[in-house]
């Protein structure tokens, strides 16, 4: 989440107590640059065809937690080696 968002852990937990939404909670970050590397595909849509901005950073969010659940190393989510 750090690496997407710029968030820290003790940010993403005061955010998580004020209820934020996932609006709110992507207005107030700062998207890393690298973001639109991540690709493939999450609950059956392409991350890198969607097309409402909000949807898609929410996609990213979902396929990082994903990859590296599975135990993918950064560098594969993002396709860089």
């Amino acid at each position: 989440m750090e690496w997407l968002t710029g968030f820290n852990p003790a940010r993403v937990q005061q955010l998580i107590a004020e209820e934020e939404s996932f609006k709110t909670f992507f207005e107030q970050a700062t998207l890393n640059p690298n973001a639109h590397l991540i690709t493939g595909s999450i609950c059956g849509h392409k991350v890198q065809d969607i097309e409402n901005p909000l949807t898609q950073k929410v996609r990213y969010l979902d396929k990082l937690v994903d990859e590296l659940a599975k135990g993918k190393k950064m560098e594969k989510i993002l396709r860089t080696a």
